[in-house]
């Protein structure tokens, strides 16, 4: 089914693939996931790089740039960055309260997802604990998350990233879940943002994209459909 235009600029027209004889996309036989990234996408801005511009003693933005140019992985430039901050987390947690402004239309998003049986998963390079603490500030912890574990230690931050089979990743995060996802029979929503989100988009069966993700897909001829807020992504949706 072709999505109308929204009044968004188009990368190329989607052609959603759910079958339309059968409009019961909750049922076991149809049963459907988004993957959603968090900084850049659920936010509108970047939690830990906020994080960083506070708390880090060096310069943890020649790290940033390395990891852009690809001379170093996500895991790479998320260990070495946050091993610069020496914080603890009641502390990391009340510098950034209030300062992450969440995306419009998110709740919607999570309502309606819920409405139609579609399982929600947030599978992010970002930092477990501040995701799970914004998430519990705008009443929803419940929401899974996979994302970078961390320990507080004086000496600095641990970051590491465990895969859904329990082994530690440099990189790839997104992408052994996402295959996993696959694996279980899902039909997979992917809704993301950044570099990290276009290895893994490309397995989707629908992408929703925003920013570098949004610019990769119009680049390479890549079906995807633009988003602004999550109310976008919602009424793209109900045209099935």
């Amino acid at each position: 089914m072709l999505v109308p235009n929204l009044g968004l600029s188009i990368c190329k027209p989607i052609f959603f693939t759910f079958p339309v004889k059968d409009a019961n996309l909750s049922s076991q036989s149809m049963k459907t996931l988004a993957q959603c990234d968090f900084d850049g996408t659920i936010t509108e801005d970047d939690a830990s790089f906020i994080l960083l511009d506070i708390f880090a003693r060096g310069d943890w933005r020649r790290l940033l740039r390395d990891y852009k140019e690809r001379r170093i992985s996500v895991g790479q430039f998320n260990t070495r960055a946050f091993a610069l901050v020496k914080a603890d987390k009641p502390a990391m947690l009340e510098a950034i309260k209030g300062r992450v402004k969440i995306r419009p239309d998110f709740h919607e998003l999570v309502a309606y997802f819920s409405s139609r049986g579609f399982r929600l998963v947030i599978v992010s390079n970002g930092l477990d604990f501040y995701i799970k603490a914004i998430l519990k500030e705008i009443g929803l912890e419940n929401i899974e998350v996979h994302a970078a574990q961390t320990q507080f230690h004086p000496e600095g931050i641990k970051v590491q990233y465990i895969g859904p089979d329990g082994k530690q990743l440099d990189d790839g995060l997104k992408q052994a879940y996402i295959k996993l996802f696959l694996r279980q029979g899902y039909r997979v929503i992917y809704i993301g943002n950044g570099d990290s989100d276009i290895a893994p988009a490309k397995y989707a069966h629908q992408v929703f994209a925003r920013g570098e993700l949004l610019a990769y897909c119009k680049k390479n001829n890549l079906e995807c459909k633009p988003f602004e807020d999550f109310n976008d992504v919602v009424r793209a949706l109900e045209v099935l």
